[in-house]
């Protein structure tokens, strides 16, 4: 058997103590300070070494300190006399530069290993009240700024944002592509949202809400989001103040999973089949987009759901009469059911909510005067009943399934719909899905970019185009790209045949909004901008959920652009109360309208005026379009 040697265990020991880092040699400096300085205090006075012209003893204090200023300040020595003493306290003084340059050069590395650390995001964040988003995502950018929308009128409002990323990377991207952050501060932590030890360090218990984000590009982006909530919602740490969650999911088979693990904490959002049904709505009727963005953001107008315990047994009929400047669409019921456009004729019970847009939570006031409906500028003209369609969808993405199903709700029997992409396995996912007979659906396997084949699809004679990012195969800007490039062609070859199609896009970046508005396409759906506004909006008020469900449904009652002539005279001067009558008595609640003379403007919101003040004056041109939520 070996024997250990004494040096060796010495030698072990102080290693150990070394590698604890700056402390512990900060520490073994300090003892070697106090042996030099003790080791000659006992020489000097052993051997009465002192200066020159002191011929009695030296006390035992002012040895000590005289040694300490020799080994602290190299200068000090210069001014000793006496070469016995000048040359024990040159000893000092070298001993002094050793230990005072290694103490700055473990200072500095232990500073610098900080920085390193406060770099990777590892520290504890004492914030409270905060907003915490985990993952990371291409709509992060999008959420941020619309939460920080949401806490302009907040004192000291913060986000939390912890990813896998690199919180430099991080903070990095959000302080290129977050322009106008206001008064809010964002925090990024470095750490795995899953790991129970890495939640610790966001402070979960003093969230104010959470958004779990879904992984891009990744079949298994929902179990990850259902592991994340996992760990949030059974953290062993946790208070037992209930969390206010909102994580996105992907595939509707997972929404169950998700439901058992968040229970009553837990919003999910199934998003891209909420993209999709926008996508189907705004196909049929030009502008849809914009309306949806303007109502989801926290720029302007958006949802409320507020008690209003003043106008309790008043009927919905009387109750949209009663703001000026804010919109009532529906009403919440005390069992948490939401209905859009209710009767006219139901009354607001106790315990019920009005659902409303407006400007803030505390801006719905009862403010309007006593309308005075023009009742010579109000018209009813009998809508004719939808004719066969024919939709073109060019490109393929995973949002492609839910716009079927969602096509074959709306669409009038014997419709068709041709699918144009260069993917080859569309038709194995079709017969995968349950259709309405409604829809009869071809595939072609074609490149979409390719003017040759566009012109062979005869795109004239289709009642509406969708064209789809290809963000299967390609990157966001490469699939925008792509889509660009379709859309020049598809309206140069309508131009060709003076044909009037409508075109709707899906814009994955917002940035390219501006340069797809050359082509002149009728809509465009940025997916990843209303996505973060359905995420943002329900992260803010959980009650929202059912009000975007029932909104973005095909049964029940939903948004849309119908003729001016529908509801009122042109060219007459009116006030809003006269559209609200017009639309109230085809059991529809009128909220807004667009001025078809401005719909390429962007300052002027593409012609979309959602939520007018009703009492001002305002005269409607042939081709305007009233804003209502209707049945159909």
């Amino acid at each position: 058997m070996h024997k250990v040697k004494l040096s060796q265990k010495l030698r072990y020991r102080f290693d150990n103590t070394m590698s604890r880092g700056p402390g512990a040699l900060i520490l073994w400096l300090a003892i070697l300070t106090v042996i030099m300085i003790l080791i000659t205090t006992i020489i000097v006075l052993i051997f009465r070494i002192f200066p020159e012209g002191e011929s009695s003893s030296m006390e035992v204090g002012e040895t000590l300190w005289q040694t300490l200023m020799r080994a602290m300040d190299a200068g000090t020595v210069a001014g000793d006399s006496g070469w016995g003493f000048r040359l024990i306290m040159f000893l000092v003084t070298l001993g002094g530069i050793f230990i005072l340059s290694t103490l700055i050069g473990i200072l500095s590395s232990g500073i610098d290993e900080r920085l390193q650390e406060l770099r990777k995001g590892r520290s504890f964040v004492v914030e409270k009240n905060h907003q915490l988003v985990l993952g990371w995502n291409s709509q992060i950018f999008t959420i941020i700024d619309e939460l920080a929308a949401a806490n302009e009128n907040q004192k000291k409002p913060r986000i939390v944002v912890m990813a896998k990323e690199d919180k430099t990377m991080m903070e990095d991207a959000i302080r290129e592509k977050c322009e106008n952050l206001r008064n809010t501060k964002v925090i990024c932590r470095s750490g795995d949202p899953t790991d129970i030890k890495d939640l610790n360090i966001v402070n979960l218990n003093e969230t104010k809400s959470i958004v779990v984000l879904s992984r891009e590009n990744s079949p298994y982006a929902d179990a990850q989001t259902i592991k994340v909530l996992l760990a949030v919602i059974n953290h062993p740490e946790r208070s037992d103040r209930p969390f206010h969650v909102v994580a996105q999911m992907r595939q509707q088979k997972n929404i169950l999973a998700g439901k058992i693990v968040g229970k009553n904490e837990v919003e999910l959002m199934l998003t891209d089949d909420l993209v999709s049904r926008i996508m189907v709505q705004t196909c049929r009727q030009s502008g849809l987009s914009v309306v949806y963005s303007e109502i989801t953001g926290f720029d302007g107008d958006e949802i409320y759901v507020i008690e209003e315990t003043g106008l309790t047994g008043k009927t919905f009929g009387e109750i949209i009469f009663k703001y000026n400047d804010s919109a009532v669409i529906g009403l919440q019921f005390p069992n948490g059911s939401v209905k859009l456009n209710p009767s006219m004729e139901t009354v607001l019970e106790k315990g019920s909510k009005l659902v409303a847009i407006t400007e803030d939570d505390d801006t719905l006031i009862i403010n309007a005067p006593a309308s005075k409906i023009n009742e010579g500028a109000i018209v009813f003209v009998e809508e004719k009943r939808p004719s066969i369609e024919r939709t073109l969808i060019l490109s393929w993405n995973n949002k492609g399934p839910a716009i079927l199903r969602e096509m074959s709700s709306y669409v009038p029997a014997g419709s068709e719909l041709l699918i144009v992409s260069a993917h080859e396995n569309i038709d194995e996912e079709y017969n995968k899905m349950t259709i309405s007979s409604n829809l009869k659906i071809d595939f072609r396997i074609a490149d979409v970019t390719d003017r040759e084949i566009l012109e062979s699809l005869n795109v004239h004679e289709f009642t509406q185009i969708i064209v789809l990012s290809n963000t299967r195969t390609l990157n966001v800007q490469e699939a925008d790209s792509q889509t660009l490039i379709t859309l020049l062609h598809l309206r140069d070859l309508l131009d060709i045949k003076s044909a009037q199609v409508r075109i709707v896009s899906e814009i994955m970046d917002l940035r390219n909004r501006e340069l797809a508005s050359v082509t002149k396409a009728d809509d465009f759906v940025v997916s990843d901008k209303l996505i973060s506004q359905l995420v943002s909006q329900v992260s803010e008020s959980k009650n929202l959920v059912n009000v975007f469900n029932d909104m973005f449904d095909a049964d029940g009652s939903e948004i849309y652009l119908k003729p001016i002539s529908n509801y009122v005279k042109t060219g007459v001067e009116m006030d809003f109360f006269t559209v609200l009558e017009s639309a109230k008595r085809q059991g529809q609640i009128a909220i807004g309208y667009r001025i078809m003379s401005k719909q390429f403007e962007k300052d002027s919101s593409y012609g979309v005026f959602v939520n007018p003040i009703k009492t001002n004056k305002i005269s409607f041109n042939s081709g305007d379009k009233i804003i209502v939520i209707a049945e159909d």
